[in-house]
C-alpha cells in the first residue's frame, strides 16, 4: 500500500513570529529576527553578540503556570507549536482513534538549559539539590513526548535526533510511515532552545557562529563576507495525514508532501563532504520519489547556514543536480530566523508549504557582496512573487546527515 500524504495544519515558533501569519508574512517581507542577545552578561568574552531569540512567546495559551515550571523551553515550544498546528487541521481528537495519530519530533540537543541550571546546582549546592525532574526535563525525547501527552496521540512515538537535519528527517520519516499506513495522521516537526551560556559557547569554540557584532551582517547565506551561522531557537510542525483520511474528514488540504531523501556522509564529524556527494544524493533521492525532473522544482529553500563551507558544497549539491546554469529561485530563511538546529527544517518546511500555496518565494536577506563560488540566484533581498508548483527544502547536519523534502501545490488529480 503507498497512500498519498497531505499537510492539514502548521505550528511555529520562530524568531519572526510565533503564529502562521506573522511568521510567514514577516519572511516575505524581509523582516529578520536577529538582535543583540538580551542577556549577554555571561558572554562577555566571547566574540558572539546576536542571535535569533524568540519573543513574546505566550505558553500560557496551551499549558499553565505549574506545567510550564515542569517542561523545558524546548518542549514547551514543541507543545504550543503542535496544539497550533491540530487547530489549524481542525483536528479533534476526542473524534480519532488515537492509536492512529503519531507523533515524529526532532531536536538536536534538547534541554541544554535544563543540564546547565542543574549542573550549576551539583557544583554550588551537591547532589542532594538536584531537581527529580531534571532527567524528565532535559533528555530529547520529551518533546515528543510530551507533544503525545498533551495532545493524545496514541500512534508512533518517536525522535529524530540528527543535529541541524532533525526537524526534516522527522517530517520525512513521518511522511514515509503514513505513505505506508502505519498512522492516519502524524504530528512531525523539530524543536530547539539552545541559545544558553554552554551552547553559544560550545559552538563558538567550534568556530562556526559569527563574531559580527551588526545584527544586519551576522546571518548572511551565499555572501562572500559570511563568517559563520546566527543561533536561533523556536519550534515548527506539520500536521500530515493520509489523503485518504484528510478527504474522510473534510479537511482542509494546504499541500501534498511527495519526497524525501535521506544520506550520510561517512565522512567527518562536522564538514561536509567536499564534493557535496551526500547533499547532491538525498536532494536527487527526494526528486526520484516525487517522480519528476529536477527543472520542475520552482523553489529550493536552502539549508543555507552562512557558514563559508557550507553554502559553497550546498551550491555544488545543486548545480550537480539542478545543472551548473540552473535558474532555480533559492533563499535561505536564515537570513531572518537564524539557525534553529533541529528545528530548522520545521520552520522552513512551513516555508515551502506557504510558498506552494500562495506562489511567492521569500528573500534571503542581507546578500550584499557576491561571491564567485556561490553564483546561483538567491532571490537577494526583496521576495518574488512567482508560481511555485514544486517546492524543495534541504537540512544538512554535523556527523554527515543529509535530509530533502518536496512539496507540491494541492491538486486532486489522480
Amino acid at each position: 500500500m503507498s497512500n498519498r500524504v497531505v499537510v492539514t495544519g502548521m505550528g511555529v515558533v520562530s524568531p519572526v513570529g510565533n503564529d502562521i501569519d506573522t511568521y510567514w508574512n514577516n519572511l516575505k517581507e524581509g523582516v529578520s529576527g536577529i538582535k543583540l542577545i538580551s542577556d549577554a552578561n555571561h558572554l562577555e568574552e566571547l566574540q558572539v553578540k546576536v542571535a535569533g531569540e524568540v519573543t513574546d512567546f505566550q505558553p500560557e495559551k496551551h499549558m499553565d503556570k505549574k506545567e510550564q515550571r515542569r517542561l523545558a523551553k524546548f518542549s514547551q515550544f514543541a507543545i504550543y507549536a503542535s496544539k497550533e498546528a491540530l487547530e489549524q487541521a481542525g483536528i479533534d481528537m476526542t473524534k480519532e482513534d488515537p492509536t492512529r495519530v503519531g507523533v515524529i519530533i526532532g531536536s538536536g540537543i534538547g534541554g541544554l538549559g535544563v543540564i546547565e541550571e542543574e549542573a550549576k546546582k551539583l557544583r554550588e549546592k551537591g547532589a542532594k539539590r538536584i531537581s527529580p525532574l531534571f532527567v524528565p526535563m532535559a533528555i530529547v525525547n520529551m518533546a515528543a513526548g510530551n507533544v503525545s501527552i498533551y495532545t493524545g496521540a496514541k500512534g508512533i512515538c518517536s525522535t529524530v535526533v540528527t543535529a541541524c537535519a532533525s526537524g526534516t528527517h522527522s517530517i520525512g520519516e513521518a511522511f514515509r510511515a503514513l505513505k505506508q499506513g502505519i498512522n492516519d495522521v502524524i504530528i512531525a516537526g523539530g524543536t530547539e532552545a539552545c541559545i544558553t551560556p554552554l551552547g553559544i559557547a560550545g559552538f563558538s569554540a567550534l568556530t562556526a557562529l559569527s563574531s559580527s557584532s551588526d545584527p544586519k551582517r551576522a546571518s548572511i547565506p551565499f555572501d562572500k563576507e559570511r563568517d559563520g551561522f546566527v543561533m536561533g531557537e523556536g519550534a515548527g510542525v506539520l500536521v500530515l495525514e493520509t489523503l485518504e483520511h484528510a478527504k474522510k474528514r473534510g479537511a482542509r488540504i494546504l499541500a501534498e508532501v511527495v519526497g524525501y531523501g535521506a544520506t550520510g556522509d561517512a565522512y567527518h564529524i562536522t564538514s561536509p563532504m567536499p564534493d557535496g556527494e551526500g547533499a547532491t544524493k538525498a536532494i536527487q533521492e527526494a526528486i526520484n520519489e516525487a517522480g519528476i525532473d529536477p527543472s520542475e522544482i520552482d523553489y529550493i529553500n536552502a539549508h543555507g547556514t552562512s557558514t563559508p563551507y557550507n553554502d559553497k558544497i550546498e551550491t555544488l549539491a545543486i548545480k550537480k543536480v539542478f545543472g551548473y546554469d540552473t535558474k532555480v529561485a533559492i533563499s535561505s530563511t536564515k537570513s531572518m530566523t537564524g539557525h534553529l538546529l533541529g528545528a530548522a527544517g520545521g520552520i522552513e518546511a512551513v516555508a515551502i508549504v506557504k510558498a506552494v500555496e500562495e506562489d511567492f518565494v521569500p528573500p534571503t536577506i542581507g546578500h550584499q557582496v557576491s561571491d564567485e563560488e556561490c553564483d546561483l540566484d538567491y532571490v537577494p533581498n526583496v521576495g518574488r512573487a512567482m508560481k511555485v508548483k514544486y517546492a524543495m527544502s534541504n537540512s544538512l547536519g554535523f556527523g554527515g546527515h543529509n535530509a530533502s523534502i518536496i512539496v507540491k501545490k494541492w491538486e486532486d488529480e489522480v
